[in-house]
């Protein structure tokens, strides 16, 4: 495994490289490809944070568990909800910040705040040539040159290895609740989540467990308002089934942010993308072992088993992620869905521009 402790060693590294590179960040996600493993690891480090610009910088490899440590002793916190896919791959390591960004990992509260990608305020990495490229800033109100801190998060590694990222972090709510409705099938649930996230309560979070059939809606803020939302969202929902409130839910969310009703369960799993209208359509095509939902219906989880192509399954548009699976059905399937012809034609033209010779994440991502 190659392991730089500085940009200066990653520039070297990658400008010397005689063939194909594996980039990783703490290797909790399970993807590979082919090559050798360059990690980013040895990148470590908080490099500035101000706590009243909300803003922070940090070298690629930073555990996250690091930085969510020194953001919570500002009251403050990653927004965008991380997850951890240690317990659903049964990975080890350290999830890392270069990663998070990298692969635009968001959680439940992308509903309401966005994704990684949208608080990401500059990068600094190291393309396939060995150049160092800085784009975006420090601050939030930077906009010059071209964006390519949104073209960066989401590419997997495959146009350059991170190295610097800066970005904008909010302070953690004072209070939280949650309001669930029991006994509901997925239709209804459905029905739940869209009703509450069209409502003006501001809500975070909407997941349904179908194997508790319980649809469950997050609000966060200051105590007063979190109590008067929480019960006009009580009463408002009420029409669809019995209401509960649970005050103190963070386990709730972090096991439907990492899927923890999967874990432990032999099959392949797969991350689904769609309409939250089309979520009920789907789950009957899919013919899953088991199901999860966030974001109202429009993120799907499904454990099937091994080998199955879930996207021959798939009767509505959406985008399929094969999360985990053996080494035979990732080669056959493909991990990400295949891109239509010309949104493949950029990105192919893209690679080729930032990684010339081809050996960052080769393969990875078509």
């Amino acid at each position: 495994m190659l392991k730089p402790k500085s940009e200066t060693e990653l520039v070297e590294v990658i400008a010397d490289a005689g063939g194909p590179l594996c980039i990783q960040g703490g290797g909790t996600r399970g993807f590979a490809s082919d090559g050798e493993v360059l990690s980013t690891r040895g990148l470590s480090g908080v490099e500035l944070y101000e706590p009243g610009a909300l803003t922070m910088v940090a070298r690629a490899g930073t555990p996250v568990a690091e930085i969510e440590a020194l953001l919570a002793q500002s009251g403050q916190r990653l927004a965008f909800e991380p997850m951890d896919h240690r317990g659903l791959l049964g990975s080890d390591g350290e999830p890392t910040i270069g990663g998070v960004f990298a692969a635009n990992v968001s959680g439940p509260r992308r509903i309401q705040c966005g994704a990684a990608r949208d608080f990401l305020l500059g990068v600094r990495f190291v393309d396939g040539a060995g150049h160092v490229v800085k784009n975006g800033g420090r601050v939030m109100k930077n906009v010059t040159g071209y964006d390519l801190v949104k073209l960066m998060a989401g590419a997997h590694g495959t146009l350059g290895a991170l190295s610097e990222v800066s970005f904008k972090v909010l302070p953690e709510p004072e209070a939280e609740a949650t309001v669930q409705v029991g006994d509901v099938g997925l239709s209804v649930a459905v029905q739940v989540m869209s009703a509450a996230l069209g409502s003006p309560y501001d809500v975070t979070g909407a997941g349904y467990d179908p194997d508790t059939r319980k649809a469950y809606v997050r609000i966060e803020g200051f105590s007063s308002s979190v109590a008067y939302r929480a019960d006009r969202l009580s009463a408002d929902l009420a029409q669809f089934g019995e209401t509960q409130q649970v005050e103190r839910s963070a386990d709730l969310w972090r096991g439907i942010r990492d899927v923890s009703a999967f874990y432990g369960r032999e099959g392949d799993v797969w991350r689904i993308s769609v309409k939250p209208s089309d979520a009920v359509a789907l789950a009957d095509q899919l013919q899953a072992d088991a199901l999860q939902f966030d974001w109202g219906g429009g993120l799907v989880w499904a454990l099937v088993p091994e080998g199955v192509d879930l996207r021959a399954r798939m009767g509505v548009s959406g985008h399929a992620t094969l999360v985990r699976g053996s080494a035979e059905t990732r080669m056959r399937l493909g991990q990400f869905h295949p891109q239509p012809a010309p949104l493949a034609a950029i990105s192919a033209g893209l690679r080729a521009k930032f990684d010339p010779r081809g050996i960052l994440n080769s393969g990875l991502m078509g």
